[in-house]
């Protein structure tokens, strides 16, 4: 399928609209928080360490939805699930403009994680199911390019936000912008199958995951483990950034911004050619690339000594990221099998989410006993070893061959 026939299939879809505007106008409300969060904890008095865990909030809300919310799916459709998910992220953030202590801020983090984890979930299914291997990466890196797009224009407008109204507006807007998004999908998603089961079954069938878990142990233990280390790594620059910038060259919450800003700018632009590699080169291409140059962006952090060299250094960490734009969906749609699907999905985002929980802690954990510069070191030294294990024990999920590509066995 060439790539205008490709693109042609995507937009007559009657679910693409509902699918990828949601996500776009979530991804800007996700970016209203990136500058005002950790600067809205640090003005509360939260030391180093409580605002990662709180940064860390929303990860772990998915953490601990991810499971549950791949079980439901099958009972719930892909419908039900994202409402009850985007529902979560309003009010639970709504929620946080009264929030003053740490468990208040914390609570309302993991609320908004658990209304996540139901919206990726159904999301993602719907793209395992309809996508093509062979297109697949060009699909989840058009859809991470959407995202991005959101990710560039949010740290604008919520750093301007906060300036002219205070650290808390961007919370209200953010909410604002998830109702709309609501309203969006109960008129227009259509409501998918689900599956009819007796009365006298339990509402989530453990045994789902068990039977995934093991007719999935090798994939599970090293492109698992490749999962857990990117998400990681990539939570790193919206903590070490903005508090370096604010804390060590005395940036405000604009500036800030605007950094974040321009590294997701780069970041967007990349999101189809990285979906070309992964689709004619192999997945492994895309994602060592990207490790290896977030691993030299992160180690230049400490490096920066005004506003534009720390501009110049978020610009290649948002390369480093475009060029890994729509992997990790990619690794776990490919390896997702057709019977328990939710549930191996659910699976693949928990162990990718466990990594996007641990690396705000271990953020402030570094920056909290050495300093705020070992962190960026830390972080770098991860993103090599990333790189590592997907060179060495992932395999690769599209074979090539003579006159064209599939997928692998």
């Amino acid at each position: 399928m060439t790539d205008s026939s490709l693109v042609r299939k995507i937009t007559s879809h009657p679910l693409i609209i509902p699918l990828f505007l949601p996500a776009i106008l979530f991804s800007i409300a996700e970016g209203f928080l990136i500058p005002t969060l950790p600067l809205y904890a640090s003005e509360l008095g939260f030391s180093y360490s409580m605002i990662g865990l709180v940064l860390a909030g929303e990860s772990l809300g998915m953490l601990v939805a991810d499971l549950p919310s791949g079980l439901l799916l099958r009972r719930l459709g892909e419908k039900n699930a994202m409402v009850i998910g985007f529902s979560l992220m309003a009010s639970s953030t709504f929620a946080l403009f009264w929030a003053r202590s740490v468990p208040a801020f914390l609570l309302c983090r993991l609320l908004a994680g658990a209304g996540v984890s139901f919206y990726n979930v159904s999301r993602l299914a719907y793209i395992a199911s309809e996508v093509p291997i062979i297109n697949r990466g060009r699909v989840n890196a058009a859809f991470g390019g959407f995202k991005r797009i959101g990710a560039f224009i949010g740290p604008l407008v919520g750093g301007t936000v906060a300036v002219m109204y205070g650290l808390q507006a961007p919370f209200l807007l953010f909410a604002g912008v998830c109702i709309v998004t609501l309203v969006i999908i109960v008129a227009y998603v259509t409501s998918s199958p689900v599956e009819k089961v007796s009365d006298d079954s339990p509402l989530m069938d453990v045994s789902h995951i068990a039977s995934v878990v093991k007719s999935h142990a090798r994939i599970l233990r090293t492109a698992g483990l490749g999962n857990f280390l990117v998400l990681m790594i990539r939570t790193a620059p919206a903590v070490i950034i903005p508090l370096y910038g604010a804390n060590v060259l005395g940036l405000d919450a604009k500036s800030i911004g605007l950094i974040l800003g321009m590294s997701a700018a780069i970041d967007m632009l990349l999101f189809y050619p990285a979906g070309y590699v992964m689709d004619h080169y192999g997945r492994k291409h895309a994602i060592i690339s990207s490790m290896l140059v977030f691993a030299v962006g992160l180690a230049a952090i400490p490096l920066a000594y005004d506003f534009w060299s720390l501009l110049f250094i978020g610009i290649l960490i948002g390369f480093g990221n475009g060029l890994g734009s729509g992997t990790m969906l990619t690794l776990g749609a490919d390896f997702s099998p057709k019977q328990n699907r939710g549930e191996f999905l659910g699976l693949w985002l928990f162990i990718g989410n466990m990594g996007a929980a641990t690396g705000p802690l271990i953020a402030g954990t570094v920056a909290t006993i050495f300093v705020l510069e070992a962190t960026a070191w830390v972080f770098s030294g991860s993103s090599v070893l990333a790189a590592l294990v997907f060179a060495i024990l992932v395999p690769e999920t599209l074979k090539k061959f003579q006159g064209g590509t599939q997928p692998a066995d």
